[in-house]
């Protein structure tokens, strides 16, 4: 085990309080890093991420972690110019920074901004420091898979030759699935262990009581509905075609409303539907954290979409929040995937193809009709799949030794790119 009072930096853009999922997750990791006993140093945005009016403290203590907020580094996510400058901006103020940190022992990065994998490579190489390298999307992948961007751009070279300099330096990396993990190692150039850490549900794990979250469904006029309820971010990565689809074709069906809480890019074609005059979709912002399980717990049915080209660059984080309440899962997305697979294991909702509308329809139908008890059986198989497989405490724990066994086998050889 490392010292009482090794330090660690971790350089993320997003973090508690603000809502996005993969900051939520590295503040998990920071404060078991602290209570460990490591002296935690937190480089983050002073501003939202989805909303850069947000302000948040430039300077403060959180349960041992000590956050420092860096100005100039969100604009928001509306321009994907102003998206790359905050980045550029963050990262370079966070490298400058953590040159003059103090008794560093190590330095955590995820993938939030894109290439901040990059710089936290070249930060810790200077300061002699293991760099471990949390990956929870794959660059440029996602650009690519979007038809952005061709292989063969200059852009797209430069990542990922900026992606082999990284994991030739990192003296650890982690991924989220099987499928990610595939996909590092085919980026890497020379053989290199990649370590497999799932997210875990940011809400108590538990069947969530329809009284319990009854205050929720009044607020938005949802008691007598059977809920169909999208809540995270709304990325082109996670389809929603197929679902918005599926809402037309039972908008005269009284039993269902379609709730979609949160952000991102695709939100944009749940409010063009509502636009359009669709009176059965209701469209909500982020949720604050401790709201959360409510929320999720006001619905009937949750979905989770995985594009069919993204498997193995995204991870189908919400998934787990889902099923931490007790609901059953649709999951849009292919059978050879994070998601497919979990529903398969544990019988826990239904699968449906991207583009399969009469399916959508179908599943929805079915799930409406299942007797309370038999939907309920879905929904604890859920909670009793998330709490055996993908416990809080035991998954942060795995990430906190990686970095911990990381310091205690430095220094080690680096391979040349």
């Amino acid at each position: 085990m490392s010292s009482n009072r090794s330090t660690i930096l971790v350089i993320c853009q997003v973090f508690e309080p603000d809502p996005a999922a993969v900051g939520q997750q590295v503040a998990d990791v920071a404060r078991e890093m602290a209570r460990r006993g490591w002296r935690v140093v937190v480089y983050t945005s002073a501003r939202g991420y989805e909303d850069s009016s947000i302000c948040y403290q430039g300077r403060e203590e959180r349960d041992g972690v000590t956050i420092r907020r860096l100005p100039f580094s969100s604009f928001g996510k509306r321009s994907i110019a102003k998206r790359l400058i905050a980045q550029m901006l963050f990262m370079a103020q966070a490298m400058f920074w953590g040159v003059w940190t103090c008794g560093l022992d190590a330095v955590l990065v995820s993938t939030s901004p894109p290439f901040a994998g990059f710089g936290g490579a070249i930060l810790a190489t200077f300061r002699r420091v293991p760099f471990i390298w949390w990956v929870m999307d794959v660059n440029p992948d996602q650009i690519t898979a979007a038809g952005t961007l061709s292989n063969q751009s200059m852009f797209v070279r430069v990542f990922r030759w900026m992606n082999r300099f990284t994991l030739a330096r990192a003296a650890s990396v982690i991924s989220l699935d099987r499928f990610m993990a595939e996909r590092i190692r085919g980026q890497a150039g020379v053989p290199i262990t990649v370590e497999v850490v799932p997210p875990w549900a940011k809400t108590d794990v538990g069947q969530v009581p329809q009284e319990e979250a009854l205050g929720f469904r009044r607020a938005h006029k949802l008691e007598n509905a059977f809920v169909v309820m999208y809540s995270g971010n709304h990325a082109i990565q996670h389809p929603l075609e197929t679902l918005l689809d599926a809402a037309r074709r039972l908008e005269h069906d009284p039993r269902f409303v379609f709730v979609f809480i949160g952000g991102g890019a695709g939100k944009a074609a749940v409010e063009a539907r509502i636009a359009e005059g669709m009176k059965n979709l209701r469209s909500l912002p982020f949720q604050p954290l401790e709201n959360l399980r409510l929320s999720l717990g006001a619905a009937d049915l949750h979905v989770v979409s995985m594009g069919d080209e993204v498997v193995g660059i995204v991870h189908p984080c919400k998934i787990y929040g889902a099923m931490a309440v007790g609901r059953p899962i649709l999951f849009f997305g292919p059978d050879r995937s994070h998601g497919g697979e979990i529903i398969h294991d544990h019988d826990i909702g239904w699968k449906v193809p991207h583009g399969d509308v009469d399916a959508a329809v179908k599943a929805i139908s079915a799930a409406a009709a299942m007797a309370t008890a038999d939907l309920a059986r879905l929904g604890d198989n859920a909670a009793v799949a998330v709490a055996a497989n993908f416990d809080p405490n035991r998954l942060w724990g795995r990430v906190c030794d990686i970095i911990e066994k990381s310091t205690d086998t430095w220094p080690r050889n680096i391979k040349p790119t």
